[in-house]
C-alpha cells in the first residue's frame, strides 16, 4: 500500500504535469493570438500604406494654397470612419478581414501620418524663433504620449470590464468632438487669397519642384546636413515605431503572457516617456545645443532596447522603460533642426511649403518603416 508520503508525492507530480501542460496551452493559444495580430497588423498597414502616402502628398500640395486645417480635418473623418468600422465588427460579429477594407478607405483621408504632419506644420506657422518652435514641438508630444498613456490604462480596465463595443463608442465621441472643434473652432494658420492660389497640377508641380530644389539648392554642406538629419529621423522611426509594435506583441507570448491591463500598463509606461523627454529638452535647451539633446535621446534609446531584449519578468519590462525617460527627445530636436536648414529666403513665395513637405515625409516614414518591422518580425 502507498504511504501517505508516497501519495502526496504523486499528487504533487501530477498536479506539477497538469500545470505544465495547461501553462503551456495557454501560452501556445497567446502564441497564435501574437502570430495573428502581427499578420492582421501587417495587412492592415500594407493597405493603407499606399494610398496615405499619396493622398499626404495631395494635401500638402492642397494645404500650400488654401490651408494647414484641411490636414487636419480629412485625417480626423478617417479615423473616425476606421473607429465606426470597429464599433460595426465588434457589434455585429462580423468578418475581421472587413476592417482592413475599412483601413483602406481611411487612408483615402490621409492617415495619422498625415495629421501630424499637420500638426507640426501649424505649430511651424506660428512660431518664429527656433527655441520656441523646439519647445513647442516637444509639448505636442508630450500631449500626445500623456493622453496616450491614460487612454491605455483606462481602455484595459474597460475592456476588461465591458468588452468592446463600449470603448470603441467612447473613442468614436471623442473623434467626433475632436473632428467638430478642427472644423469649426481651430483657427487657420495661413490664408492666401485665391488670386493667388494655382490649379491643382500647377501645385502639384510646384510640389515636386519644392522638393527637388530641397536637395538641388543651396550649399553642399547643406545638402549634406539635411540628408543627414533625414536619414537620422528615419533611422529612429524605425526604433521606436517598429521596436514598440514587436514589443507589444512580445508582450502577448511567454515567458511574458500579459492580460489586456498589464498591456495597458505597459502602453502608459512607454507613454509616460513623452512627458519626461518634454522636461527634458526643456531643460537640457537651456545649456546644450540641439545635437547633444538629441545624442542623449538616441543613447535612451538604445540602452532601453538593449534591457528590453532580454527581458523575461514583468518586473524587468517595466525596468526597462526608465533609461527610455529621454527617448522621445530627438523626434522634436530634429524637426526643428530639419525645419531652420530651410531658410524662408530659399523657399520664396512660400516660407512654409518645404516646412510642410519635410514634416509630412517625415510621419509618411512611420508608415513605411512600421510596416516593414513587422514583417520582419513575421
Amino acid at each position: 500500500m502507498f504511504s501517505l508520503k508516497n501519495m502526496l508525492v504523486l499528487y504533487t507530480y501530477a498536479v506539477t504535469v497538469l500545470y505544465a501542460h495547461v501553462f503551456h496551452l495557454f501560452c501556445s493559444i497567446f502564441q497564435e493570438v501574437q502570430k495573428a495580430a502581427s499578420l492582421f497588423s501587417m495587412y492592415s498597414d500594407l493597405s493603407s500604406m499606399i494610398p496615405s502616402l499619396i493622398v499626404t502628398l495631395l494635401l500638402v500640395a492642397y494645404s500650400d494654397q488654401r490651408g494647414r486645417k484641411i490636414t487636419i480635418i480629412l485625417p480626423l473623418i478617417g479615423s473616425l470612419v476606421y473607429t465606426l468600422s470597429f464599433l460595426a465588427v465588434s457589434f455585429f460579429e462580423l468578418n475581421l478581414y472587413l476592417l482592413i477594407a475599412a483601413s483602406f478607405v481611411s487612408a483615402l483621408f490621409g492617415g495619422i501620418g498625415t495629421m501630424l504632419g499637420g500638426c507640426f506644420s501649424y505649430v511651424a506657422d506660428l512660431c518664429e524663433d527656433s527655441k520656441q518652435k523646439t519647445l513647442r514641438m516637444a509639448v505636442v508630444d508630450m500631449m500626445i504620449g500623456l493622453l496616450a498613456g491614460v487612454a491605455s490604462i483606462s481602455t484595459g480596465y474597460f475592456l476588461h470590464a465591458v468588452g468592446f463595443n463600449w470603448p470603441f463608442f467612447t473613442s468614436a465621441i471623442f473623434q467626433a468632438v475632436n473632428l467638430l472643434y478642427a472644423i469649426f473652432i481651430l483657427e487657420e494658420t495661413r490664408v492666401i487669397e485665391r488670386s493667388e492660389t494655382v490649379a491643382c497640377c500647377q501645385a502639384m508641380q510646384k510640389l515636386v519642384c519644392g522638393i527637388y530644389n530641397l536637395f538641388a539648392g543651396g550649399s553642399s554642406q547643406r545638402k549634406w546636413i539635411l540628408v543627414l538629419l533625414i536619414v537620422t529621423f528615419s533611422s529612429l522611426s524605425f526604433v521606436n515605431t517598429g521596436g514598440l509594435s514587436m514589443i507589444t506583441l512580445y508582450e502577448l507570448n511567454e515567458p511574458l503572457c500579459w492580460s489586456e491591463i498589464l498591456l495597458g500598463y505597459g502602453a502608459a509606461a512607454s507613454t509616460s516617456i513623452f512627458i519626461t523627454s518634454f522636461v527634458g529638452v526643456y531643460l537640457f535647451s537651456l545649456c546644450l545645443s540641439n545635437t547633444a539633446i538629441a545624442f542623449i535621446g538616441m543613447l535612451s534609446v538604445a540602452i532601453s532596447m538593449f534591457m528590453t531584449a532580454f527581458a523575461k519578468t514583468t518586473l524587468i519590462m517595466f525596468l526597462g522603460e526608465i533609461p527610455a525617460m529621454f527617448a522621445i527627445m530627438p523626434f522634436p530636436v530634429l524637426r526643428s533642426m530639419m525645419s531652420k536648414v530651410v531658410s524662408k529666403s530659399e523657399q520664396g513665395e512660400c516660407p512654409y511649403s518645404a516646412r510642410c513637405r519635410l514634416f509630412s515625409a517625415q510621419e509618411c516614414v512611420f508608415v513605411c518603416f512600421g510596416f516593414f518591422s513587422k514583417w520582419c518580425y513575421i
